[in-house]
């Protein structure tokens, strides 16, 4: 199928018509007319570390070995020096399983867990924030017309999202290109997809961006800063701790990002100030995105 104008340079774009993704279901709307809808599936998948149980996610099913391995890489389970022997996935069973070349064992870290705010129910293990002591992220320079290119594509580009709601996307970015989108049910999701696109790729972290539909929490911030990407941007506002953790680890933060306008809180020293805002391409009113669900 060849691509729109709009997921031209995606190496991996969102395939809204996909059916395995939504369901068509029949409602009511609000004059008690019959009205035909498109809803986001949910499907558990349980990731196992070699023989050990990990967790079992929520998703909408799309790109389960990238799911898994960034999952276990954000979780501080698997490091870029492990040695990676197989991603088995089995859908019928709706597990997958990643082997590495040295045996593994997570019992105590699996005792220690925290609920986050995510949607879909994030789980963070509770030593996560140990793994940040000593992450610096690089001073990298952040020009305000990439900001402002990104937004417009990003929020032109046909997905899930505009599709059926009721998810989030993050996309992995380089200067003004848009280069990996992922959707999910829970914005975690969809950073954990990128995360294992990232390791399988041995892709490169300090010149990326990463931009996200969803709220700047601390949950967003660590795992982004554990995955060495130094700017992360969103429509979406922040939170207090998402703040913090993102001065103190270097990360270049940007959110409220709407049409000409957004508030930087962090890192505010790289950006390099390189187009009028009042030269920034209008977002549309056809392509104007949901608010946060």
């Amino acid at each position: 199928m060849a691509k729109s104008n709009e997921t031209q340079g995606y190496l991996i774009a969102p395939d809204p018509g996909a059916a395995r993704l939504t369901r068509p279901v029949r409602g009511i709307d609000q004059n008690g007319q019959p009205v035909d809808t498109s809803v986001v599936e949910e499907r558990p998948l349980t990731i196992f570390l070699n023989s050990q149980e990990i967790v079992t996610a929520m998703t909408i099913g799309d790109y389960p070995d990238y799911l898994a391995l960034g999952f276990l890489r954000n979780q501080g389970m698997l490091h870029t020096e492990d040695v990676i022997t197989g991603v088995d996935y089995d859908d019928d069973l709706e597990t997958v399983v990643v082997r590495t070349e040295v045996e593994t064992s997570y019992e105590d870290k699996l005792k220690k867990k925290t609920r986050t705010s995510g949607c879909a129910v994030g789980t963070v293990f509770g030593d996560m924030m140990e793994g940040l002591e000593n992450v610096r992220l690089p001073a990298t320079p952040v020009r305000t017309s990439w900001l402002y290119g990104l937004a417009h594509q990003i929020n032109r580009t046909p997905s899930l999202y505009l599709e059926a709601g009721a998810i989030h996307g993050s996309v992995l970015c380089q200067e003004n290109r848009p280069l990996v989108y992922m959707e999910d049910v829970g914005r975690h999701n969809a950073v954990d997809k990128i995360a294992g696109w990232m390791l399988s790729e041995r892709a490169e972290a300090a010149d990326k961006i990463l931009y996200t539909t969803g709220r700047l929490t601390s949950e967003m911030v660590i795992k982004t800063a554990m995955m060495g990407i130094p700017v992360l941007a969103s429509r979406s506002g922040f939170t207090a701790w998402g703040v913090e953790i993102a001065r103190e680890v270097g990360l270049t933060l940007i959110g409220r990002m709407r049409g000409q306008r957004f508030i930087c809180l962090a890192g505010e020293d790289r950006l390099e100030r390189d187009m009028d805002p009042a030269d920034a391409p209008v977002e549309e009113k056809k392509h104007k995105r949901k608010s946060a669900e």
